[in-house]
């Protein structure tokens, strides 16, 4: 493999691993290119107000508030879905993610009340099992999980989204318990049957949508 090829690959599963849904693609390709920061400082951007304002205001913080946090937080976020991916910083954008997100859904419980942390945690752990996948997947298959999958799953953003709304209708914690028993569900079924088809495929990369492909680099 050359070094341009290991390169492209490398790349390739960052995008992958960040698990961004449709919206979060289309603030990057809409406004990331106009933005003069890298991927990684736009998302220590996102994420900053998250754990400052939930530490200060608790669960007492105004829904209002909290969607004020985490809509900066996946504008900030989709918008570096956008800008260039090399450079070593680039790892650093999952685990960016992966705070918003969980934090995110774990702060939307506490607004609603102890009564849905249990949901909250069951939720969380259907996303682990998926972001577990995706990194395990792409490096003993060479493959990522079906794209049918990564649709119904929506992307971080969308998923913080479905939470925010789920908080604003009353439908938590019983909402939360439904997605974690369908997402958790199709994870690990979808997965299972690809394991055991094994074989390895083409490339650790993937792209959801045919016209991103050359979107990445």
């Amino acid at each position: 493999m050359t070094g341009a090829t290991t390169e492209r690959a490398r790349v390739d599963a960052v995008d992958a691993y960040r698990d961004d849904g449709p919206l979060a693609r289309a603030l990057g390709r809409n406004f990331g290119g106009a933005l003069p920061l890298r991927a990684p400082a736009l998302l220590a951007l996102a994420l900053a107000p998250l754990p400052v304002v939930a530490a200060v205001a608790g669960a007492d913080a105004p829904v209002g508030a909290a969607a004020a946090v985490l809509a900066w937080a996946i504008v900030l976020g989709g918008a570096s879905s956008g800008r260039p991916a090399t450079g070593l910083m680039r790892w650093t954008e999952p685990p960016f993610l992966r705070a918003i997100e969980y934090g995110g859904l774990i702060w939307i419980a506490a607004l609603d009340g102890p009564s849905a942390y249990p949901a909250a945690f069951a939720l969380l752990a259907a996303l682990a099992f998926r972001h577990y996948d995706l990194v395990y997947r792409l490096r003993n298959l060479g493959r990522p999980p079906a794209r049918w999958v990564s649709r119904l799953a929506g992307g971080w953003e969308l998923r913080l989204l479905a939470a925010l709304a789920l908080l604003a209708a009353g439908a938590l914690p019983a909402g939360y318990y439904a997605a974690a028993v369908v997402l958790g569900a199709v994870f690990v079924a979808e997965s299972a049957a690809d394991w055991r088809r094994g074989g390895a495929g083409d490339t650790l990369g993937f792209d959801d949508d045919d016209d991103e492909e050359d979107e990445l680099g």
